[in-house]
């Protein structure tokens, strides 16, 4: 395939901090905490690496890590697409590793969200920084995050004939699950013994969402380091191969008046993508486990059928049947996903590859998943507008 990254680079190192209130840590501390566990995991010194890229929200520049990782003298990018950012910042690193332009790259994201005082329910729409203020502001100004997502919950019931209470307890089912299975992460911000009672019965955020149907607000930051394909076993007996890096971007869909609003069709595209440049034919068969951008439990439920884990108008069936459960066919957020880690937005989607990564080297402990072979991570960044 032309342009593929598939089999190019490998990341033969990652490390992630526990999420949650970290009122103990300053940025600086977590992102030399994430830093150094993927440096001692690759077997190598600050001073090898190339070339480094920071996925952040809130950060400023380059010199957000170059002075407390003293990353001296090297190119450092600093790089925003939303909640997609720490995606982007792997995708950006490992095309310039696959390009020659570096031998190893450093990819970090981070955010300290709890200090800038925000709740989470109005965050994507009052950021300062990058394009996702300017588009919110141009179309839906007070438009929150649980409302923009309880439209597609509510279209979602009304189109595929759910009653209130079958779609409440299909996104409760959604929620439950993450909460199992954060249990078993201790790096993960909440580790509260749910039951289906109390999230069905929770206070409701924006109907049919309630407390538990939406994620957290967390500081975190995680690391990954990428090198050749061909190098990677020099670092590392069992290195993890990128198969693809897809992003599709649009936006366009959900000002017609002919969108659905029961799915996103960017991250359909970038499954498509993803699936035709890995050679995945049969995702529902051939994906071991995925992590995917559950900011809400509609975005979970909605994501599965968008890639293509389950048919559309269907997904409840197999969420309902422990199909996406850490010991059924196809687990989905193994370590809890945002729901339990929060999302600390720079470093949300290389946390999903730490989990991927985790688990194919055997040490996920209590939540392992028998023999990995491939997994997928899907996030989504701004006005249901980016996708990767």
């Amino acid at each position: 395939m032309p342009g593929s990254i598939r089999d190019r680079v490998a990341i033969v190192g990652m490390g992630c901090t526990k999420f949650g209130e970290r009122w103990d840590a300053s940025a600086e501390d977590m992102l030399v905490e994430a830093a150094y566990e993927a440096y001692e995991d690759a077997g190598i010194d600050p001073k090898d690496i190339d070339a480094a890229w920071v996925g952040t929200l809130w950060g400023l520049t380059g010199m957000t890590i170059s002075k407390p990782l003293k990353l001296n003298y090297i190119p450092i990018t600093r790089l925003e697409n939303g909640c997609a950012t720490g995606s982007d910042a792997i995708r950006n690193a490992s095309y310039a590793v696959a390009s020659g332009v570096c031998d190893i790259a450093l990819a970090i994201g981070y955010e300290k969200l709890k200090d800038q005082g925000y709740s989470g329910l109005d965050l994507p729409f009052t950021a300062s920084a990058g394009g996702m203020a300017d588009d919110a502001a141009g179309v839906a100004p007070t438009t929150t995050a649980p409302a923009m997502f309880a439209v597609m919950a509510t279209k979602y019931f009304e189109r595929n004939g759910l009653s209130p209470e079958e779609g409440k307890r299909m996104l409760a089912r959604v929620s439950y699950k993450s909460h199992q299975n954060g249990l078993l992460s201790p790096k993960a911000h909440f580790h509260s013994k749910v039951t289906m009672d109390q999230i069905m019965n929770a206070p409701i955020i924006s109907w049919p969402l309630g407390l538990f149907d939406c994620c957290g607000v967390s500081d975190g930051a995680a690391a990954a380091i990428i090198v050749r394909a061909d190098k990677a076993k020099e670092f590392r007996k069992d290195p993890m191969y990128i198969k693809a890096l897809q992003i599709s971007t649009g936006g366009e869909n959900r000002l017609r008046d002919d969108y659905d609003h029961t799915h996103v069709e960017e991250i359909y595209q970038s499954g498509i993508a993803a699936y035709k440049e890995a050679g995945i034919t049969n995702p529902r068969k051939e994906i071991s486990m995925a992590e995917v951008h559950d900011c809400f439990s509609i975005t979970e439920a909605v994501s599965m059928e968008d890639l293509q884990f389950s048919p559309r108008g269907k997904v409840r069936e197999d969420i309902e049947s422990g199909f996406f459960d850490l010991d059924g066919g196809l687990p989905v957020q193994p370590d809890g996903g945002l729901k339990c880690f929060g999302h600390p937005i720079g470093a949300s989607g290389i946390r999903m590859l730490y989990e991927m990564y985790t688990q194919f080297q055997g040490k996920a402990g209590k939540r392992q998943i028998s023999d990995p072979i491939v997994g997928l991570t899907s996030n989504m960044g701004g006005n249901l507008r980016d996708a990767v």
